[in-house]
């Protein structure tokens, strides 16, 4: 079978997306950021970083987990005081997650960490090179098989 660029793209991406490659870069960006924060629980306070408050349930649809396992994991940020649950103002017997100022904080720190690497992986590439690259991911973000459905 003849390899195409849709093929290569694809193939790239699947190493990208792999649990196990995603579980290293998160234990990487937290490492050192305290005992609740790691590979299992950075995914909820990075989502919550996208989402703002919201139910465990939408978050768990946000990051790809189950309500339950989001509520663990939430437990083990809100003793940790980087989130905590508020009532939620449209329903007053449910609860929405929401990040602390310290959580805010991790997952800035997280964020910066990963825009280091990223520049630091792209330090060889020729400038041009590397802004292209930029210009042409958020394009295919926005555009190719991952853009959410427009109306």
């Amino acid at each position: 079978m003849e390899n195409s660029t849709g093929h290569d793209i694809a193939e790239a991406l699947g190493l990208l997306l792999r649990r196990s490659t995603r579980a290293h870069l998160y234990t990487r960006l937290t490492d050192g950021l305290g005992e609740a924060v790691d590979e299992l629980t950075y995914p909820v306070l990075s989502g919550l970083a996208r989402t703002g408050a919201c139910s465990a349930a939408d978050l768990g649809r946000e990051i790809g987990l189950d309500r339950t396992t989001v509520t663990r994991r939430a437990d083990r940020l809100e003793r940790a005081a980087l989130l905590q649950r508020q009532p939620d103002p449209a329903d007053g017997r449910a609860t929405l997650l929401a990040l602390t100022e310290e959580g805010r904080g991790v997952v800035s720190a997280t964020r910066q960490r990963l825009a280091n690497g990223i520049e630091a992986s792209l330090a060889s590439w020729p400038p041009e090179d590397a802004r292209a690259f930029a210009r042409q991911l958020r394009r295919f973000v926005d555009e190719g098989p991952f853009a959410p459905e427009r109306e």
